[in-house]
């Protein structure tokens, strides 16, 4: 019997508005400073987002994969391996979506590999790609082997993730012209199929990075774990009020043990940079430190001090449907760039179209007084707002859409 903690829908419901607000401003050329990523290394609250991610899906699994033991080991390929291809298809259907696209006056066919550029295509990978991949691997690692072991493998699995990208790089090795992963994406991926935000053929979320991002999902699983064991007392088994001793007990275990990871992926990052492009050692125990420490400051504020007001609902909302919600703020804006209104004529006399969210951005959002980041702002939040909406009227219907 597991305690519910409502915090872990918080704090993951918490992670999915943020991805959506970040990935969503009015105007990439007016963004706050902390709604960045870092430019190469460092880390900004944005940089912290996915990994946060990555670290729930970990966190939700160890409260389930004591089941998929007792259903034994067809029941946990069949379920792992289902999961993982349905999210990784979903990602690249969503890359594909909605398969047309303006060009000039007329919708074409958005091609796997253009017929007229031959190094763009349909990108292969993404961020629900990675968090199949991850899931997929971790799930192994978790069914497998004991917390001891797992503690063992991610520490070699980044130790060997730093010597493959120091001696295999060029130049210098944590630069994006030396990073060595970039070479075996070409030759796996092909250059059509990766990401060119860079200005170059390169993928964040690509095949050599995705390994140290295993490790998040896998450290996720093991604080689950450690939540989910200090919940197991005998109080549990009676129907009597929540004592807050185990939980100080547990907020204090998770608070040491975060700000250690915090300190020894600050002293890493000294010779092995912290950076979410390259997905460096330092950064998985960087990222990590914050989110337990996080979830500490969560599970002390919902569970030991009870407190459930209109905020911990509003993020409890999404932490219920992640993935649907996700998904759909991807879907919507790409369905809207279909829409053309006609929004004038340029110098050389050629009609101007504006998209359905880009006209309520340049009409509505725009002119609110003050800097432009603001109705930029404005503009992302009314987008998880509308989010919101879907999610909760989900909610209230009881309706959970689970991959």
């Amino acid at each position: 019997m597991n305690q519910r903690y409502h915090s872990l829908d918080v704090f993951r419901g918490a992670t999915v508005a943020l991805m959506i607000m970040v990935n969503n401003p009015g105007t990439w050329s007016a963004v706050f400073s902390p709604l960045k990523h870092a430019d190469w290394h460092g880390c900004t609250p944005t940089d912290l987002v996915f990994p946060f991610f990555l670290f729930a899906v970990g966190n939700a699994k160890a409260f389930v994969m004591e089941r998929l033991r007792v259903g034994g080991q067809r029941i946990f390929w069949k379920k792992v391996i289902t999961r993982t291809v349905l999210i990784f298809f979903i990602g690249l259907f969503l890359n594909w979506f909605p398969f047309v696209e303006w060009q000039g006056d007329s919708l074409q066919l958005k091609e796997w590999v253009s017929s007229t550029n031959p190094e763009k295509g349909i990108r292969i990978l993404g961020v629900l790609q990675r968090i199949a991949l991850a899931y997929f691997f971790a799930s192994i690692l978790a069914y497998y082997f004991k917390p001891r072991s797992l503690i063992y493998i991610s520490t070699l699995i980044l130790l060997v993730y730093w010597a493959f990208v120091a001696f295999l790089g060029t130049g210098d090795p944590y630069s994006l012209e030396g990073w060595f992963g970039t070479a075996l994406d070409k030759q796996v991926l092909g250059i059509p199929h990766m990401y060119k935000g860079e200005g170059v053929p390169f993928d964040p979320e690509g095949l050599m990075s995705t390994l140290p991002s295993i490790i998040q999902v896998v450290f996720g699983y093991l604080t689950g774990l450690f939540i989910r064991n200090q919940g197991q007392t005998d109080w549990l088994w009676k129907n009597v009020p929540l004592s807050k001793e185990p939980h100080f007990k547990l907020v204090a275990g998770l608070f040491v043990t975060g700000f250690i990871l915090l300190v020894l992926g600050w002293l890493w990052s000294l010779g092995f940079p912290i950076n979410k492009k390259i997905w460096t050692s330092s950064y998985v125990l960087y990222t990590t430190g914050l989110g337990i420490m996080t979830i500490g400051v969560m599970i002390w504020y919902v569970e030991v001090q009870s407190v459930k007001n209109r905020v911990t609902d509003f993020f409890e909302v999404f932490g219920k449907n992640p993935l649907f919600i996700y998904v759909l703020s991807g879907l919507f804006p790409r369905l809207m760039r279909l829409i053309r209104i006609p929004d004038g004529v340029d110098a050389d006399g050629e009609h101007i179209y504006l998209n359905g969210l880009s006209w309520f951005y340049k009409y509505v959002c725009a002119p609110i007084p003050g800097p432009a980041e603001i109705g930029s702002l404005f503009y992302a939040l009314c987008l998880v707002s509308l989010m919101w909406l879907v999610g909760y009227l989900l909610d209230r219907k009881k309706i959970y859409i689970k991959v």
